[in-house]
């Protein structure tokens, strides 16, 4: 397509030229014509030469025409190929980064934020767009008619050649100084822009707080800062864009009143016709856009070059998440750590230390421990989100590097700590992965995650949009959509993240008894902070701070009066004290 687009290019500046020798021919043989016809006065041969001049007149004027036309056609044709190859190559930069995104672990998006993310998929592949297509484009345009349109101006006449392209290097140079200001400007005023929006979706979605806690006058004064400042930087570039277009005018009609100068004493002296005046007028003006054009395209390689060197940076992010043999089979569930201690890597916290478990096929086992125990760390390398540090977790005796990595998670259903549902209807949600899922068994998921009450209380029952991030719904039912989604995919390891922390004890005690059927013959990792959520467990681990600081069954954790019992008690008291709570205010 670039080939063919330059092609394209020279073919349209060929017609765009031809037309210019045209209206030379046409105003010589005017010249010409009327010193010859008034030589004739009164004659016949007057009448005749009219004829015959009126008949060239109208074949240079049809020629142009068909220049014209001809030329918009290979225009046309020039937008074709090299703008719709930008277009290509814009499509094929963001789905290599999208596809590329996908790859990338875990600790590559605690690096970098989302925004972040989001820039260099959008602004930085459109920015090397409009480098590939219109400044292509234009590079080539101007490359093209400068060897066309120069070379046949100096064979004309060189001394009047170099006086009417003096004023086009300081046009080009000052477009260039003038497009940088504008660029940087408008970056600026993106960038106030962007803090603009972010603030008022922040306000928006933390419309609760804000007027709880009376900052609605407070918001209001700070937006009106942020606006003003975005209406200050708005104002300095509409002052530096308003030079744009005068200096453009007046660089360009210097050139033409130093082609009508000189151009007229090299027809004094006998040396040019008034054609070639005419000619090289609407060469000056040929010149004139691929030449402004000069300047702006320099800006646009610049900013390119940058935006693409940011997008080379995440390119050259690799995962080393990778399988070391692409094992494909069916797991049974046998789960074991040896020895694994994991640091995570972009913080450098310690999150286990030489841990070791086994968990036997359709066995439960519930992890247990306070906020920054290590509890959610577990779940993440069983899902080798991340890669231990040292040790070694085995899955039927195999080491989890072997696996492959998505066939490996396709067996797993995880339900984690922090919920996050789709912008889509509850069925679709409770489908996500398995969108063939039939009606029935998302249904039965539903029951099983005792959301099914609530969904047919909703007008639009399972069809019910739940909104961004599943705002629409409580804390509780996105906890148990989440349940859902996970146990309809029928996996052979089952982890519950702390997934029912937004839940009261007893709807946690009708989830983990609909849950039991489904636990069994079925490897499940239960991770709480609640000793309630450990009732089903085959076997209770404690951790604290990163190691296993009791183990054993409920009945041999309760008979040993250690930290298990300390924090089942108290629990238990703090629920019977609000069970209490709620009759007193139900009475």
């Amino acid at each position: 397509m670039l080939l063919l687009g330059t092609l394209f290019t020279v073919i349209s500046n060929l017609f765009g030229i031809i037309p210019a020798q045209i209206v030379r021919h046409a105003l010589d043989l005017v010249k010409e014509t009327l010193d010859l016809y008034s030589l004739f006065d009164g004659t016949k041969v007057q009448a005749s030469m009219y004829e015959s001049f009126a008949f060239n007149i109208l074949v240079y004027g049809l020629l142009i025409i068909a220049m014209a036309l001809l030329k918009g056609v290979f225009l046309f044709l020039v937008r074709q190929t090299l703008i719709v190859m930008s277009r290509m190559i814009e499509y094929d930069l963001k789905s290599e980064i999208y596809a590329h995104y996908q790859t990338l672990p875990l600790s590559f998006y605690r690096r970098h934020n989302t925004g972040d993310l989001m820039a260099r998929i959008s602004e930085d592949v459109s920015k090397v767009r409009m480098y590939v297509g219109p400044s292509i484009m234009y590079g080539l345009n101007l490359i093209t008619l400068f060897i066309m349109v120069i070379s046949y101006m100096v064979s004309v006449s060189p001394k009047l050649t170099m006086y009417v392209l003096l004023p086009l290097p300081v046009l080009s140079v000052s477009i260039f100084f003038v497009s940088s200001i504008i660029n940087k400007r408008s970056e600026e005023i993106q960038r106030n822009l962007s803090q603009l929006s972010t603030n008022a979706q922040e306000a928006f979605s933390g419309i609760r707080v804000l007027k709880a806690y009376v900052q609605e006058t407070f918001s209001t004064k700070q937006f009106a800062e942020q606006s003003d400042s975005y209406r200050h930087k708005s104002l300095n570039l509409t002052k530096v864009d308003a030079l744009f277009t005068p200096l453009i005018f007046l660089l360009v009609g210097l050139s033409n009143v130093l082609c009508v100068y000189v151009g007229g004493q090299e027809v004094i002296a006998g040396r040019l016709t008034p054609g070639n005046i005419a000619e090289f007028l609407i060469y000056v003006n040929m010149l004139t856009w691929p030449v402004t054009a000069l300047g702006w395209t320099t800006s646009q390689t610049q900013r390119a070059a940058a935006s693409q060197e940011r997008i080379n940076e995440f390119l050259r992010e690799k995962t080393e998440i990778v399988s070391t043999e692409n094992l494909q089979k069916d797991i049974a569930g046998d789960l074991r750590f040896e020895h694994v201690t994991f640091i995570y890597p972009d913080s450098g916290i310690i999150a286990l230390k030489n841990f070791s478990l086994h968990v036997k096929a359709g066995q439960t086992v519930a992890i247990l421990g306070g906020t920054g125990s290590g509890k959610s760390t577990l779940a993440n390398l069983l899902l080798r989100m991340y890669d231990v540090s040292s040790g070694t977790i085995r899955i039927d005796n195999e080491p989890i590097q072997a696996y492959d990595l998505h066939d490996l998670r396709r067996q797993m259903g995880y339900v984690p700590q922090d919920v996050f549902l789709f912008s889509e209807t509850i069925s679709n949600n409770v489908r996500f992965g398995l969108p063939q899922l039939s009606e029935e068994k998302v249904v039965q998921a539903t029951k099983d995650a005792d959301l099914y009450g609530n969904i047919q209380d909703f007008p639009e029952g399972f069809g019910t949009k739940i909104g961004e991030r599943g705002i629409t719904l409580s804390g509780g039912q996105k906890q148990r959509l989440s349940i859902a989604r996970a146990i309809a995919r029928e996996p052979k390891v089952l982890i519950l993240d702390d997934c029912l922390s937004a839940v009261d004890t007893q709807t946690e005690a009708t989830i983990l008894d609909n849950l039991k059927g489904i636990m069994d013959n079925r490897t499940s990792v239960i991770i709480s902070h609640r000793v309630s959520s450990a009732r089903l467990a085959d076997q209770i681990v404690l951790l604290d701070d990163g190691q296993i600081v009791e183990q054993g069954t409920h009945e041999d954790l309760m008979t040993r009066n250690g930290l298990y019992k300390e924090l089942y008690d108290k629990q238990l008291q703090s629920e019977e004290i609000t069970s209490e709570e709620d009759d007193q205010a139900n009475a």
